[in-house]
Parts: structure tokens; C-alpha cells; sequence
């Protein structure tokens, strides 16, 4: 099942109700070409990422000459200042401020790669337990496909309505490196969001969601941007959090997200 919008119902509505709605084009065939190119030139190194580059499935084995199961970049409008200023960061947040208010500013954003056969899944999990506890949670991640993304290359998976109900347990993965918690496809609700090349789709910090590992022939290119209140944004950095653009350490800091099965 794909949850869309009905005629009844706007993006926004759909969003607040299920906790994640496709945003339609964002980019043309063109400037997906553009993206690519730019997007490669981290991969390959040509634009260094430092230590903003990491592994979001190092938990998992790794095939041979394979630098990374996932490859994660933060912040790679940091890194290479005039991603700002092309066309999606525009209109993301355009498509950001319709969602959450007219006082969102982007937090953060990052590259999510997967490589042909690298056939490791991102485990389950929400955004908002990588984050400190605010006292405005509004929040968009808009997750944008570079490819044409399907369940088998790993398009994205949710669970609707799973934003309204209290933040899950998260655990380490298994090497320490990432964070995870308990959700399977079969949960009622979850649905997988396939897009084609340059679509998006946004989701609210506290949607469950995953995506398989890439099993076919083809890559899968994402790039995620994330916005919040600009409040919220001083209020996290006067706190020292910055999403891995001094120390990219990927933990559960929200205490929502720490109790144990018993609640407590």
C-alpha cells in the first residue's frame, strides 16, 4: 500500500497524519544530471569529506575492495558552499515551510549512497532520537532520489502514524556505530514510498523508517535536507549540537528514545 494524497486532503494534511508525504518533483531530468555529477565527485574523493564521511552500515560484513555499505556524508553543503545555492535547497525548503511553518531554516543535510549488490539495510529508526530534546519538535527531513528508487535499490520505508505515538527504544547497532530500534515491514502502516529520479519525500523526525539493502545492478543516490524552527536551530547550537559539523558521532541523545521495554 502507498499512502498519496487525496483530493480531500492536502500535503500538509497527509503529512501530519501519517508522519511522511511524497513532495512530487523537485528536479528536472537536467538538473538531476547536475546533482549526479556533483554528488560523484564526493564519492570519488574529488571533494573531500573528512571525517563528515562515515559508514551507516558498518555493522554489517563488507564485500571485498568495498570502502563502505552505506556511505553517509554530512553536510555537504558545508564542504562545497555552492550546493547552497543551486536549485533544490530553494526549493526544499519552500516545500519545508508549507509543512512546518514559514520559520524554518535548514538544520542540516547529507548524501546517503548505496552502491550496487552493497544489499546492506539501514536499520530502523527515528531522526528524533539522534537529537536533543527541544521544546518545539517540528521538524522535516525532505529525502530526495538521485536514481529511480524502488524497494530493491532502497527507496524508503514508513510507518504511518507511527510519529504520534511516543519515541521507540534505540539501541547501538552492533559494532557501537549507529542506532536502531525494533519495527519489521510487516508492522501495520508501513509502507514503502518508491520515487522517480529528482521526486522526494518528506517525513517528520518521529516516522519509523528504513530502506533494504540495494540488491540490483543499480546505485541508489539520495540527498536528504533537514529543517526546524531557526528558534530551535540557535537553541541546539547554544547547546552544542551541530549534526556531526564539528564531531560526527552518530548516538541516541534524545532521552525519549532511551528508556527501557518497560518504559521506565
Amino acid at each position: 500500500m502507498v499512502v498519496t494524497a487525496s483530493t480531500s486532503l492536502t500535503r500538509t494534511q497527509v503529512f501530519e497524519r501519517d508522519g511522511f508525504v511524497s513532495t512530487g518533483e523537485l528536479l528536472s531530468a537536467a538538473e538531476v544530471e547536475s546533482y549526479r555529477d556533483l554528488y560523484d565527485r564526493f564519492l570519488r574523493g574529488e571533494i573531500d569529506s573528512g571525517d563528515k564521511r562515515s559508514d551507516l552500515g558498518s555493522h554489517a560484513p563488507r564485500r571485498d575492495g568495498v570502502a563502505e555499505n552505506i556511505t553517509q556524508i554530512m553536510w555537504p553543503s558545508a564542504l562545497h558552499p555552492p550546493l547552497a545555492d543551486l536549485p533544490l535547497h530553494a526549493r526544499a525548503l519552500a516545500v519545508a515551510r508549507g509543512l512546518i511553518g514559514d520559520d524554518a531554516m535548514l538544520d542540516f543535510d547529507m548524501l546517503i549512497h548505496k552502491a550496487p549488490h552493497s544489499a546492506t539495510p539501514t536499520p530502523w529508526h527515528q531522526d528524533a532520537a539522534y537529537w536533543i530534546d527541544l521544546p518545539d519538535t517540528r521538524a522535516v527531513s525532505i529525502w530526495v532520489a538521485l536514481d529511480d528508487a524502488e524497494p530493491d535499490n532502497g527507496c524508503m520505508w514508513y510507518i504511518a502514524g507511527s510519529h504520534r505515538e511516543p519515541l521507540r527504544p534505540h539501541r547501538p547497532t552492533g559494532d557501537g556505530k549507529n542506532i536502531q530500534t525494533d519495527a519489521t515491514e510487516g508492522e501495520p502502516g508501513a509502507t514503502p514510498v518508491p520515487l522517480p529520479a529528482g521526486h522526494g519525500v518528506a517525513h517528520t523526525g518521529g516516522t519509523l523508517h528504513s530502506s533494504r539493502g540495494n540488491t540490483t545492478d543499480r546505485v541508489r543516490r539520495a540527498y536528504i535536507l533537514n529543517y526546524r524552527p531557526a528558534a530551535m536551530i540557535a537553541l541546539e547550537r547554544g547547546q552544542g549540537e551541530d549534526h556531526g559539523l564539528g564531531t560526527n558521532e552518530r548516538k541516541v541523545r534524545n532521552a525519549g528514545a532511551t528508556a527501557d521495554e518497560t518504559g521506565a
